[in-house]
């Protein structure tokens, strides 16, 4: 019922160089407590559905994805960015660039990405 996100990304070398091992900075509901180190990145269901058949339960839902990256800097917030996606396209699609923005409080910067799930039951 849930993209297995944090997992695939939780073993990936290239995600724990940049995001940590214990914990790993990727956090479901936006849950990054103030002040957590950066980079991180928060990540949410934004769509999703079962493949429903006529007979019978549905064996694979689907789902969409936000992921929203935070760096201290662009390029390190670009650098955790395509660290993510590429752990990420060997088990989702990668579907759309969501932009880039400066947070005005924080002034973290931000990189923003959507992944489309075909999870098996």
């Amino acid at each position: 019922m849930f993209p297995p996100l944090f997992k695939v990304v939780a073993a990936s070398a290239a995600v724990k160089a940049l995001f940590g091992a214990d914990p790993v900075r990727v956090y479901p509901f936006g849950e990054a407590e103030e002040g957590t180190a950066l980079p991180y990145a928060a990540w949410q269901i934004i769509s999703g559905s079962p493949d429903n058949y006529l007979t019978g339960r549905p064996g694979v839902d689907g789902f969409r994805t936000q992921v929203d990256v935070y760096g201290s800097t662009p390029a390190s917030a670009r650098a955790a960015a395509m660290a993510l996606r590429d752990a990420l396209e060997g088990v989702a699609y990668l579907v759309a660039y969501n932009g880039e923005s400066r947070d005005r409080d924080t002034k973290n910067y931000r990189v923003s990405f959507d992944l489309e799930w075909t999870v098996l039951r």
